[in-house]
């Protein structure tokens, strides 16, 4: 089932997600399900639970044609090499905005089927999993912007 996405500026995004303690649970399941639905039905790249109103800490990626379910995910890992580039939102709609992340990244989750996992993530989906993860922390990409632009120095004129 289709899930409705929520919009800034709703105060349901900046909700800390919480652990879950039983990822096989019938509605973890069935969450699961409706999200991936409804990140395709979006053409995103990623979808955080808070984004579709609830505060578990699950985020479903779809990178480079593979699909990842990271639940209770923690990143454990981040490369010194940071890129700017470009990034939506579905919450943003249509605006794009130049956001420093790091190249790459690794996380430690459990899958859907409730299995311990790690993964490294380069580029895109790096780049994903740090937007996705910073929803499961109530932060938003507008917040990344600011800081970006903070690290942009000025060039002094002569």
């Amino acid at each position: 089932m289709k899930l409705t996405i929520i919009k800034n500026p709703n105060p349901l995004l900046r909700v800390k997600t919480v652990k879950i303690k039983d990822p096989l649970n019938q509605d973890v399941q069935e969450l699961v399900s409706n999200m991936v639905e409804t990140m395709y039905a979006g053409n995103g790249v990623g979808l955080a639970a808070t984004q579709v109103g609830s505060d578990l800490r699950l985020c479903v990626i779809d990178a480079e044609g593979t699909l990842y379910v990271l639940i209770n995910p923690q990143i454990t890992a981040k490369s010194k090499t940071k890129v700017i580039s470009e990034e939506g939102c579905l919450s943003f709609p249509g605006q794009y905005f130049p956001i420093s992340r790091h190249k790459e990244v690794q996380v430690r989750y459990v899958d859907e089927n409730g299995q311990p996992a790690k993964l490294k993530g380069r580029d895109l989906l790096a780049r994903a999993i740090q937007h996705e993860l910073d929803h499961l922390d109530g932060i938003l990409i507008i917040d990344r912007i600011k800081k970006s632009r903070s690290k942009i120095k000025s060039v002094p004129k002569k």
